[in-house]
């Protein structure tokens, strides 16, 4: 009897730490410019998508990329965190949860620029999305969307 109640409690202790299930919502932090439009629309994509997110604006965005190791050739419109991952730029919701799935030993992912037709900005999809990783060393491409 005290072992099957020591099993259940252990089975429930282990549940309570795991991390959230697929369709509960993921905790986004979004730091952009204040003047910045298509931030807010890449904001609303991530909750339309069942993220919860927090919207930064800062005029020191520089400041925060450069706290979180993106490259300047790497910079996007805004930087987001989300559970402990850089997603720089307007990153399809696909390659994001890839990202948040897989857990490679990255910093995080980065669409640089800002793409026409990508999440959040206006126009047609004219090329494929490289998305790449954010990582010491060479350039390497994460996924292409």
């Amino acid at each position: 009897m005290i072992r099957i109640f020591l099993v259940t409690t252990m089975f429930l202790i282990s549940v309570a730490l795991t991390p959230a299930l697929a369709g509960e919502s993921k905790v986004a932090t979004l730091y952009k410019n204040p003047q910045c439009t298509c931030c807010e629309g890449y904001a609303d994509y991530l909750r339309q998508n069942k993220y919860t997110v927090t919207v930064i604006s800062t005029h020191d965005l520089n400041l925060i990329k450069k706290q979180n190791n993106v490259p300047e050739d790497l910079e996007g419109c805004h930087t987001t965190l989300i559970d402990g991952y850089v997603v720089e730029g307007h990153v399809p919701i696909a390659t994001v949860n890839k990202l948040l799935s897989e857990r490679p030993n990255i910093k995080g992912i980065s669409l640089p620029g800002m793409p026409m037709g990508s999440p959040g900005m206006s126009g047609d999809k004219l090329t494929p999305f490289t998305i790449y990783e954010l990582s010491k060393g060479t350039l390497t491409v994460y996924a292409v969307e």
